[in-house]
């Protein structure tokens, strides 16, 4: 009796293994990148302007640069600048030394330099507010930046853009490898903006022309660069 219910427990044991389910085979898949880009135009610009003075004492170098920066503060308020708009952005006192081997150095005079920063969303005022700030005084400025305030502008199209292009890019390798594409298994994004290049203006003390012409500024457009990585299924 013994030996016949040893053997009906193998049996049964053999039967429960023979039917487990068989584990489904991994999926096989196809991972790409895809590239988009939009293009949209800029709504805000930067540009930073200063007054350089040099004088025989801190308090003259000092005295000098005040008027004139405030001349221009003043002038870019009357050209429709707003407060939030300017900020003094750096402020810097260094001495005119007269270096001599073996000597300490000479204190000739002060230099002073005064910058702002002017920011606004009234891109067609950029060459205007440049052109008065000349016009006011400054004799030092660092360039032009435009930019996108909001970065979803555009977005979408790149988006769909790059995943058209990851698609593109799969369905062409599933059909070099005889096979088509199946469901989407996943989908990661990033992207990087690429402003357009800020206008250099040459820093120079020579800056001495007081006519408040408007600068021939263009703001041109601002390209946005999307990627997109993709997993499809191979059937």
């Amino acid at each position: 009796m013994k030996r016949f219910l040893s053997t009906l427990i193998l049996v049964a044991s053999a039967t429960a293994a023979f039917a487990q389910p068989t584990p489904p085979s991994p999926l096989e898949s196809v991972s790409v990148s895809g590239l988009g880009r939009s293009s949209v135009t800029p709504d805000r610009f930067t540009f930073t302007v200063g007054v350089q003075t040099v004088a025989n004492t801190v308090d003259d170098a000092v005295s000098q640069n005040n008027k004139r920066v405030a001349a221009v503060i003043a002038a870019l308020k009357a050209a429709g600048a707003q407060d939030k708009d300017i900020q003094t952005s750096n402020f810097n006192i260094w001495p005119q030394q007269n270096y001599r081997e073996g000597q300490l150095p000479e204190i000739l005079g002060y230099q002073v330099t005064n910058t702002i920063t002017v920011r606004s969303t009234k891109v067609a005022d950029a060459g205007k507010l440049l052109g008065v700030a000349i016009g006011a005084g400054v004799n030092t400025s660092s360039g032009i930046n435009f930019e996108v305030a909001d970065p979803a502008r555009g977005r979408d199209a790149g988006l769909r853009a790059a995943f058209d292009d990851a698609r593109a890019k799969a369905a062409l390798l599933a059909q070099a490898a005889g096979r088509s594409l199946g469901r989407v298994l996943s989908i990661s994004e990033g992207a990087v903006a690429h402003p357009p290049q800020p206008y250099p203006m040459q820093r120079t003390m020579a800056m001495e022309s007081r006519a408040a012409a408007d600068v021939p500024i263009e703001s041109g457009t601002q390209e946005q660069t999307y990627t997109v990585s993709v997993v499809f299924e191979l059937r």
